[in-house]
């Protein structure tokens, strides 16, 4: 156990989340040779804590910079790295800047800055020269520059470092598998009464606003008013639940939307969806589509999902957010009308993509210069 190389994380908490369940995925799969030690910035314990700990990591609780200051934010996280990560990999977005500086000052050999997402609602001017600063710092202090997609490495690192040799994409890694093989059981239907008539729509993610839910909402309550057997589940929860609960009241939809907070069997309630609708403002890449598009579920997306995500077997569409709720209603039932699951080769499809595990592991490792064994 003492010869494993130690990874350090830099993350915002190890909730659920395509990036978090990313790292967790691909940990299982090393743990006997590797460690995965992951920064937290929030005091609550996350979801994912305990089985990091299981498999031999660490969860290091630092300070939020917004409580203690940018120096000292700084200064604690380069004590942690010093003369204990050759390794720091950091995936918090502009804050990646922070990250890497305090891992040059560690004294870590290879930091790396991770793109997760492709867009940030805030636009003011402060946030603007904040982006600048944090740019200058990741360009300057880190050895890499990864990204889940070129739109992410964009958004987060510029033009001129995409060119760069020492960027790379490397797509998020589904444990694709466990989604395949499970097979419907009418479990969640059981659970939540819902009749085998009755069509689910579904969506899987936190409730935030990148998400979109409202949005998504109000193409569900105009489906329910052609169609009453029409059934939302969503799971997830977030700082927008109680405006999500309100709203579907305010749509009286009430008795067909189910919210279901975080759940650990997303893989077979998402096999019950006749349709997986993601109406995202902003998206990295959208783990969750890959999740749905294994499981054979057809899903209707907004423009904001980077084309990477679309495993090319005929299961996504896409429409424009400014297309409107009717025809986004309009587009979701012809969809769930057409539905056909024959004839699908996933595995192929991620092999061809390299969101195979083999390939996202060599593709990580040789980043952090590790061949396992």
């Amino acid at each position: 156990m003492k010869n494993k190389k130690r990874v350090l994380h830099v993350v915002g908490g190890m909730n659920i989340g395509g990036t978090e369940t990313m790292l967790v995925n691909l940990y299982r799969k090393v743990y006997k040779e590797i460690a995965f030690d992951f920064i937290s910035y929030y005091e609550e314990e996350g979801y994912y804590d305990k089985e990091i700990i299981e498999l031999g990591g660490n969860i290091i609780r630092l300070n939020s910079p917004k409580t203690i200051g940018l120096f000292k934010s700084i200064k604690e996280l380069k004590n942690v790295i010093k003369g204990n990560y050759d390794i720091v990999h950091i995936h918090t977005l502009f804050n990646c800047g922070i990250g890497a500086l305090a891992a040059f000052l560690g004294g870590a050999k290879i930091r790396i800055s991770h793109a997760h997402t492709t867009l940030d609602t805030d636009n003011s001017f402060i946030k603007r020269i904040y982006i600048a600063i944090m740019r200058t710092l990741i360009k300057f202090f880190s050895t890499n520059y990864l990204a889940c997609s070129n739109s992410a490495g964009k958004y987060l690192f510029g033009e001129n470092i995409v060119k760069n040799n020492n960027y790379k994409v490397i797509p998020n890694y589904i444990a694709y598998e466990k989604f395949m093989n499970i097979k419907s059981d009418d479990g969640i239907r059981q659970e939540l009464n819902i009749d085998k008539k009755d069509i689910i729509v579904g969506h899987v993610g936190r409730l935030i606003d990148a998400k979109n839910h409202s949005f998504l909402l109000d193409i569900v309550s105009e489906m329910i008013n052609k169609n009453p057997n029409i059934k939302c589940i969503l799971v997830g929860d977030g700082v927008l639940r109680e405006q999500i609960e309100e709203k579907i009241l305010k749509l009286n939809i009430q008795n067909n939307v189910y919210l279901l907070g975080i759940r650990d069997d997303v893989d077979k309630i998402m096999k019950e969806f006749d349709l997986f609708i993601m109406p995202s403002i902003y998206e990295g890449l959208g783990l969750v589509l890959l999740e749905a598009q294994v499981s054979i579920v057809p899903c209707l997306v907004s423009e904001a999902i980077q084309p990477e995500a679309d495993l090319g077997v005929g299961l996504v569409k896409q429409l424009n957010l400014s297309d409107g709720i009717h025809k986004w209603a309009e587009e979701a039932e012809k969809i769930i009308s057409n539905k056909n699951k024959n004839n699908i080769n996933i595995a192929k499809a991620i092999k061809d993509k390299h969101y195979d595990l083999n390939s996202i592991l060599d593709n990580l490792l040789s980043v952090y210069k590790f061949k396992l064994d």
